[in-house]
C-alpha cells in the first residue's frame, strides 16, 4: 500500500540521506564517478609538460589505471562500464609511455593491446583511425583529440616525424581569428564549445606537418592571434569547461608543439593538478553543483513538502546561491546571452538549456513553499531565464543544449527531455501566486515545445534523451529517462503505458524493457507514473499507472535498504558519450520518486 507506513519510513530516511550530502554553504555539489579517459589524458598532458616534475601524480594514475583495468584488458569510462575502443586506446597509448619490461604496467599494455587487435584488426594508424570513424561518424569533435593523444603518445611513429601524423585530419583552425559574429556564416557556432580543442589540437598537427601554398601561410598567419584567442577564453581555473579531457588535450597538444611554457598550458598544469584525486584518478568534470542542487530541490518539492525540510534560512541560502549562479552578461568563450544557468558554480561552466530550466524550476519550488508573491529579485531572473530559454529554442520548436543550429551535433541538437525540462519550467512558473502573464516568448516556448514533442514521439510511444544512456540498451540509449521526463511535463497517455509496459514483473526498470534495473531508472519512471496517477483524466490508465507506481515503489525500498544506501550507475553521458554516474542522482530520483507518490491527494499538482 502506497500509504505504508514502511513507503512513508523510506522516504522520511531517503530524503534525510539527500539533506545530509549538503555543503556546509547549504547546497549540494555531489560526486562525479573517477573516469580513466580522463586520468589517461590527464596523465599525458603532464608527462609531455614535464614528466620527471609531476612523476609522482603520473605514477599514481598509471597505478590507478592498471587496478581498473578490466579482466578483458579493456577499460570503460567509470569503473562500473562496459570496455570502449576510445578509452581503451586512450590508456593503452599512455601507459605504454611509463612501463618497464616485465612489470605491471607491461602486463596491463598487452592485454589493451590484444583487446585493441580484436575490435581494429591490426594496431597501425590506418587501422585505429577507421575504427574511430565507425564510432563518430562524421563528428571529429572527439576522435581527432583520441588520435592526437596517440600520435603523442608515439603508437604511430616518432611524433616528431610527420608520417606519424598521416591520419589526423588538419582541424581548421584558423577560422578561431574570425569574429564571433561570423561564427554562423561557416557554421561555427556549434563548434565555438570545442573552440579550445579546435585551437590547439589544429596547432599542433600544423607545426608537426606545416601546409605548403596560401593554406600554409594563412595557418602560420593565425597561430599568434588564435593563441591570444586560446589564452583570452580559458577559465581563471585553468579549466575549459571544468573538463579534464578537454583541458588535458589543450595541454598536451601545446606541450607536443614546444609550447609547455605557454600560459595556458601552465594554467592548464594548475587545474591538471588541482583537480587529480587522492587515488591518482581523475572525475570527466569538476562537478555539477547547479545540476544537482536544482535536482534536489525539485526532489524534495516533490511531495508538496519542501518547507518540512527545508527550513526558511536553509532555503534563503538555495534561493541566493541559485540567483548568484546566473550569467548576468554574455558569456566570454561562448558568447552565450546573459540570463542562463551552467551546471556548475567553478568558472569553467558555460550557460545551457537544462541547467536554466532547472533553475529556474526550483526557484519557483522554492518561492512556493514561502506561500506569498516571490521576491522581486527571484522574478526578474526567474523571466530573465525563461527569456532564455525562448530565444535559444531551435526552429522545430525543441530545446538544444547550449546554441541553435542545424542539429548537426549534440551541442545543438533538440533534445526531448530538456524540451520537457523548459515547459516544466515554464508550468512551474506560472503557477506562483503575483507572478504576472507568462511573457509572449514563453507562451510560444512551451506551445512550439509541446508540438516538437508530439511529433517526436517514437510510434511505441517512448522518447529517447541525448544526455543519458543505458551501456545495456543496443543503441545505448535511454528510453525510460527520455520517456519519463516527457510523461512527467505532459501526462502523455502512450508515454506513460510504455513505461508500464517496460516495468519488469518485480517493479524495477532499467533503460529499456527487458534490461537491467536501476535505482535512477526506476525512480524517474516512478516519479512520472506517479504524477499520471494522481492527474490523467483517463480513469483506466490512473489504475494502471498506481499500481505500477506501487511495484516501483517496492522496489526502490528492497534496492536502497529502506531509503538508506544509494549505489549510481552510469547513465550520464558526457560530451563526446562518455559514461559517468553521479552519486546524487540515484539519492535524489528515489527521493521526487516516494515524494510525488506519497502526495498528500489535496495538494497533488
Amino acid at each position: 500500500m502506497l500509504g505504508s507506513a514502511t513507503l512513508d519510513h523510506a522516504r522520511r530516511e531517503a530524503a534525510a540521506t539527500l539533506l545530509a550530502r549538503r555543503t556546509a554553504s547549504g547546497h549540494w555539489v555531489g560526486h562525479l564517478s573517477s573516469s580513466a579517459l580522463a586520468t589517461a589524458t590527464a596523465m599525458n598532458a603532464l608527462r609531455l609538460v614535464a614528466a620527471d616534475a609531476h612523476r609522482s601524480r603520473i605514477d599514481a594514475a598509471a597505478a590507478w589505471l592498471c587496478e581498473t583495468q578490466l579482466s578483458d584488458g579493456s577499460w570503460g569510462d567509470t569503473v562500473a562500464s562496459r570496455g570502449n575502443l576510445s578509452t581503451t586506446l586512450l590508456c593503452w597509448a599512455v601507459l605504454a609511455t611509463v612501463h618497464e619490461a616485465g612489470d605491471a604496467t607491461a602486463a596491463a599494455v598487452a592485454r589493451a593491446a590484444a583487446w585493441i587487435e580484436r575490435r581494429t584488426g591490426r594496431l597501425d594508424a590506418e587501422s585505429i583511425a577507421a575504427a574511430l570513424a565507425d564510432v563518430y561518424g562524421r563528428d571529429r569533435t572527439f576522435s581527432v583529440p583520441i588520435l592526437t593523444h596517440l600520435t603523442l603518445c608515439g603508437r604511430f611513429g616518432d611524433p616528431r616525424d610527420r608520417r606519424a601524423w598521416r591520419v589526423i585530419p588538419q582541424l581548421p583552425f584558423e577560422l578561431a581569428s574570425l569574429p564571433r559574429s561570423w561564427f554562423r556564416l561557416v557554421d561555427m557556432q556549434v563548434v565555438s564549445y570545442a573552440l579550445p580543442a579546435l585551437i590547439a589540437i589544429g596547432q599542433v598537427r600544423h607545426a608537426a606537418v606545416p601546409a605548403a601554398g596560401p593554406a600554409g601561410w594563412i595557418r602560420t598567419a593565425a597561430r599568434g592571434p588564435t593563441l591570444r584567442t586560446l589564452a583570452a577564453i580559458q577559465p581563471s581555473d585553468g579549466g575549459y569547461l571544468e573538463a579534464t579531457p578537454l583541458t588535458a588535450f589543450v595541454t598536451m597538444s601545446l606541450a607536443g608543439m614546444g609550447l609547455a611554457g605557454h600560459v595556458v598550458a601552465r594554467r592548464g598544469v594548475g587545474f591538471l593538478t588541482a583537480s587529480q584525486r587522492p587515488d591518482g584518478s581523475w572525475p570527466i568534470d569538476t562537478n555539477l553543483a547547479t545540476w544537482v542542487t536544482t535536482q534536489s530541490v525539485a526532489a524534495l518539492a516533490a511531495g508538496g513538502r519542501l518547507a518540512e525540510y527545508l527550513a526558511p534560512p536553509e532555503r534563503e541560502a538555495i534561493r541566493g546561491w541559485l540567483l548568484g549562479q546566473q550569467w548576468r552578461r554574455e558569456h566570454p568563450a561562448t558568447g552565450a546571452a546573459a540570463g542562463g544557468w551552467a551546471w556548475t558554480d567553478l568558472p569553467g561552466g558555460v550557460p545551457d538549456a537544462d541547467d536554466t530550466s532547472g533553475a529556474v524550476a526550483a526557484l519557483a519550488a522554492l518561492a512556493a513553499a514561502e506561500h506569498g508573491v516571490p521576491p522581486a529579485d527571484v522574478r526578474q531572473a526567474a523571466a530573465a531565464g525563461l527569456g532564455w530559454l525562448a530565444d535559444l529554442a531551435n526552429r522545430d520548436g525543441g530545446m538544444p543544449t547550449f546554441c541553435r543550429g542545424w542539429g548537426r551535433l549534440p551541442f545543438d541538437t533538440s533534445c526531448p527531455d530538456i524540451t520537457a525540462h523548459a515547459v516544466r519550467a515554464v508550468d512551474r512558473w506560472a503557477r506562483l501566486p503575483g507572478v504576472p502573464p507568462a511573457d509572449r516568448r514563453a507562451v510560444r516556448l512551451r506551445a512550439a515545445a509541446l508540438r516538437y514533442l508530439a511529433a517526436t514521439q517514437a510510434a511505441d510511444g517512448a522518447w529517447c534523451p541525448l544526455w543519458f544512456g543505458n551501456e545495456h540498451h543496443p543503441a545505448q540509449e535511454n528510453p525510460t529517462y527520455g520517456t519519463a521526463k516527457v510523461v512527467l511535463a505532459t501526462l502523455d497517455g502512450r508515454g506513460a503505458d510504455w513505461l508500464i509496459a517496460a516495468q519488469a514483473a518485480d517493479g524495477g526498470m532499467g533503460g529499456g524493457q527487458g534490461l537491467p534495473a536501476s535505482i535512477e531508472e526506476t525512480a524517474v519512471a516512478v516519479e512520472a507514473l506517479a504524477r499520471v496517477a494522481a492527474r490523467s483524466t483517463n480513469a483506466a490508465l490512473r489504475d494502471r499507472a498506481q499500481a505500477a507506481v506501487a511495484a516501483g515503489c517496492r522496489w526502490l525500498i528492497d534496492h536502497t535498504d529502506g531509503g538508506r544506501t544509494f549505489p549510481a550507475a552510469p547513465i550520464g553521458l558526457y560530451f563526446a558519450k562518455l559514461w559517468y554516474d553521479e552519486a546524487i542522482y540515484p539519492v535524489a530520483f528515489t527521493v521526487a520518486a516516494l515524494e510525488r507518490a506519497t502526495m498528500p491527494t489535496p495538494s497533488r499538482r
